[in-house]
């Protein structure tokens, strides 16, 4: 009996023995599958199968070490079955799959895990792994405290803690007191002189001086303390300080530091150029780019891709020439990686200096294309409008971000394809992408530019509830589609509650008040913009010029067009040329515009003759009027606005012989007069109206509505003013012709439609008829109702029968009809340069003038009643 037992004691013991040795030789083939790197990884597989097979129930250590393998080797369900079949898994197996987690960007799994170990069994490593999980899901504050957890409970941190907390405190850090407190505790641990703690340290000095609640000069000083007394500086501590200070726009301080450099470190020179570049001193860039070739530092994309920036923000296409042909000589066979970002660079180069047929062949010769290729080449069609390349561009791409809708909707839109661009920010969010605030900018933009105030208000609400509602982009939109809507009152409320303001801005206020008639109130406004120490540029003063134009300003003007020069050192162009000529023609100071002309310091455009040719017309100057005419054939030839005045001119003057040869020489040329057209939201719906409209499904009733207000409009003394009828026919034809004009039938469609509480928002393709500017203002005040046209030049604000231009034109028809009263004035060729002698007549006829008026206006409403009998009668 007894020797049966030893003889099972013998066996027993050897199966121990091979048992011992077949696990110490997995062990000893999962080592070697470890060291082997990826192609290990999946032989180490092949070893668990026969384990598996086999029947061998693999121990802690041999477990663990499969674990970390599947781990590493992206299979996380295999690493997740083995540590679920442990009973009580360890600490290795627990820290494992931890860090493994946090790779994956599975926090809250990692978390579990963490919260799960026995506290007897926690040690440092564990800690680190979860407070690196934490910083690497950017949630800071959650490290930050788990680090306190651990000191609290007698964990002594090493230096993969400290980096990981200080890599944490670098994302939530707004006081400076953090960082010193955090520096303290480095330095009692012992830690203070290892490199990679220190790294991390100065990384959250520096990052804690962009905070708005910390003085950045105090902690880039403290940064730069802990900089200079590092015992070793490697490559990540010299790139910190210098992209630090680049980034603070400290660009002497960042040179500094890079020249006391001993150390050839192409990222310290990119991160010089780089600081440059946004700085714009090209000079400087180039500088060190040759002398980056010079000391034999090697360049790499970043570098090329910075130069090529610089080319790009600076129209320099030679240079960016040379570049693109030094990068195809040296760089034989360059990496994949290298030559997409070198591409996307030349792309961006090319057709921000106008050359996009040349950015198209590189974008097409390219062997890998990333969606920033896409998006560059999208961005460039869109830059240059064509819309239709764009669209191709963009249905073919493979893949879409936010970039590339909000591009595609932008462009669009600021092209004047609204409804498309609302199509498209629609389908953006069908396909369950969440714009951004610059989509939605877009968006408001096309409701801009379709006067859809509904739509508008729509996305505006929408943009408040996704928290965009303090974005500057979508604040500026919002200003100017309210303001193009009608809705002054929204706007200025849009951009006085905006939290932050630019000079776009104030541009978009400025140019609203003014496009609404309010002049003083932009010149006001542009003054309180100078108070808030926004300067101006070359916008601004194009919206205040403007804006005096139509109020009427000349004074105001000419002041803010000289101070351009000599106080704020911007150079007139064109277009402030066209406000100025524009200000003095309109207000009848046509020999001082005409001198502006003879003066500029280039040849005078087709807009500036046109403008002058649009107060001639406006002030009777026939000589002057058709020189500017000719000079415009010359120019502009198929333009119609320019024959249209010109004819308009003439019929003004009784001259009907030169309108029919002005209408001759319209149709010998084969120019067709752009139609006019007025159109109203209703109901959600668009309605348009052409003159003698037989086409709207309701005009019929509009008609029939228009024909019994006009008998009202005339017992409150309107006549139809027929001098605007730019045909010679008898009378009562030239009253039927005015009465059918778009605008008179839009607002009428109005305000059989709309509720009597609304506001009428009228818009039309070309100016507004003086006749129609009249018979509209009798309407607000037969209805009391507010009506806003919008034609091509401003906003009309119709209200208890004035319109807000009244103001504006009043002292200038004054003079004007004084001028014409007096023959001894008639040889006067500018009666407003005449100003003196004008007002000394003026005042003595003021009396028997107001006695002329009075006598006028009450022959003109006893006309109206007898008209308004007899029409009863028939």
């Amino acid at each position: 009996m007894s020797a049966a037992k030893a003889v099972y004691s013998i066996q027993i013991l050897r199966q121990t023995v091979d048992i011992s040795a077949l696990a110490n030789n997995y062990a000893a083939k999962l080592l070697l599958c470890h060291q082997r790197g990826h192609s290990g990884r999946h032989i180490a597989a092949g070893i668990h199968a026969h384990m598996i097979a086999s029947g061998f129930v693999p121990r802690g250590h041999i477990r663990n070490r499969l674990i970390d393998i599947y781990c590493k080797s992206c299979r996380l369900s295999y690493a997740e079955k083995l540590f679920d079949e442990m009973t009580e898994p360890d600490i290795v197996a627990r820290t494992t799959m931890i860090a493994s987690y946090s790779a994956s960007g599975s926090p809250n799994l990692a978390k579990e895990i963490f919260e799960k170990t026995p506290l007897r069994i926690r040690d440092t490593v564990c800690y680190n792994a979860m407070i690196a999980c934490y910083c690497h899901s950017n949630d800071g504050h959650a490290a930050v405290r788990l680090f306190s957890e651990m000191r609290r409970k007698r964990f002594g941190p090493d230096c993969f803690t400290f980096t990981s907390t200080l890599a944490a405190l670098a994302l939530i850090a707004t006081r400076e007191e953090q960082c010193d407190q955090m520096h303290c505790v480095v330095l009692k641990s012992g830690c203070g002189f290892v490199t990679s703690v220190l790294n991390a340290l100065l990384s959250a000095y520096v990052k804690c001086a962009f905070s708005p609640f910390v003085s950045s000069s105090s902690l880039f000083a403290s940064a730069r303390k802990l900089f200079d007394e590092m015992p070793v500086k490697d490559e990540l501590s010299w790139t910190t300080m210098i992209t630090g200070y680049v980034r603070n726009k400290d660009l002497d301080a960042a040179r500094e530091v890079f020249d006391s450099m001993d150390q050839d470190l192409v990222v310290a020179w990119n991160s010089m150029i780089s600081g440059y570049v946004q700085e714009g001193l090209v000079a400087k860039v180039f500088e060190m780019f040759r002398k980056m070739q010079s000391l034999g530092v090697k360049y790499d994309d970043f570098t090329y891709t910075n130069v090529l920036s610089a080319c790009a923000d600076s129209s320099l296409i030679l240079h960016g020439k040379q570049i693109h042909a030094y990068i195809l000589r040296i760089e034989a066979k360059p990496p994949t990686d290298f030559m997409v970002s070198v591409t996307n660079a030349l792309i961006t180069l090319y057709w921000k200096c106008g050359k996009v047929h040349q950015a198209r062949n590189i974008f097409d010769a390219a062997c890998t294309k990333d969606l920033v290729s896409w998006n560059a080449m999208l961005s460039a069609y869109v830059s240059v409008g064509e819309i239709d390349e764009a669209k191709a561009i963009f249905d073919e791409m493979y893949e879409k971000n936010v970039l590339s809708w909000t591009v595609m909707i932008s462009g669009l839109a600021q092209h004047g394809l609204g409804e498309e661009a609302l199509k498209l920010f629609n389908r953006m969010k069908s396909c369950g992408l969440e714009p951004c605030d610059y989509a939605f900018s877009g968006a408001i933009t096309s409701c801009a530019v379709l006067a859809s105030l509904e739509q508008g208000r729509q996305i505006h609400g929408q943009l408040i509830r996704l928290g965009f509602d303090s974005s500057l982009s979508a604040g500026n939109a919002l200003i100017t589609m309210y303001a193009r809507c009608g809705a002054l009152d929204a706007a200025y409320k849009a951009f006085r509650t905006m939290p932050c303001l630019d000079s776009v801005s104030w541009n978009a206020m400025i140019a609203a008040l003014g496009q609404h008639g309010h002049g003083a109130k932009a010149t006001e406004l542009y003054e309180e913009m100078l108070e808030e120490r926004i300067l101006p540029d070359r916008i601004t003063f194009l919206t205040v010029l403007s804006a005096c134009s139509h109020a009427g300003l000349v004074d105001e003007g000419k002041k803010y067009f000289e101070s351009m020069k000599e106080v704020y050192g911007i150079t007139p162009c064109e277009d402030h040329y066209v406000r100025l000529v524009d200000l003095l023609a309109r207000s009848g100071r046509l020999t001082e515009a005409q001198n502006v002309i003879q003066t500029m310091p280039f040849e005078p455009g087709s807009q500036i003759w046109e403008a002058l040719l649009s107060g001639c017309r406006l002030h009777g100057n026939m000589e002057l009027g058709v020189r500017a005419a000719e000079k415009l054939f010359d120019m502009i030839p198929k333009h119609d606005g320019t024959y249209i005045l010109l004819a308009n001119m003439f019929a003004a003057a009784g001259r009907w012989d030169s309108v029919a040869t002005v209408r001759k020489f319209m149709r010998d040329r084969g120019v067709k007069k752009e139609p006019g057209c007025s159109w109203i939201d209703v109901e959600k719906k668009v309605h348009v109206f052409l003159v003698d409209d037989a086409v709207h499904p309701e005009i019929h009733q509009v008609y029939r509505y228009l024909e019994e207000f006009v008998l009202r409009l005339r017992e409150l003394g309107y006549v139809p003013d027929t001098k605007y009828v730019l045909h010679d026919i008898v009378s009562e034809q030239k009253e039927q012709s005015l009465s059918t004009h778009s605008e008179k039938l839009a607002v009428v469609y109005g305000l059989l439609k709309l509720p009597r509480e609304a506001t009428i928002r009228v818009f039309k393709n070309l100016r507004i008829c003086g006749d129609c500017h009249n018979a509209i203002k009798f309407m607000s005040k037969a209805e009391s109702r507010e009506i806003i046209v919008r034609d091509v030049k401003r906003f009309h604000h119709f209200k208890d029968g004035e319109c807000s231009c009244e103001q504006i034109l009043l002292g200038v028809q004054c003079v004007m009809e004084l001028w014409n009263s007096k023959p001894e004035l008639r040889g006067v060729e500018d009666p407003i340069n005449q100003g003196d002698e004008i007002e000394s007549i003026r005042e003595a006829d003021e009396t028997r003038r107001e006695e002329d008026a009075a006598k006028l206006k009450e022959q003109c409403r006893l006309e109206a009643l007898a008209t308004t009998n007899e029409a009863r009668e028939r």
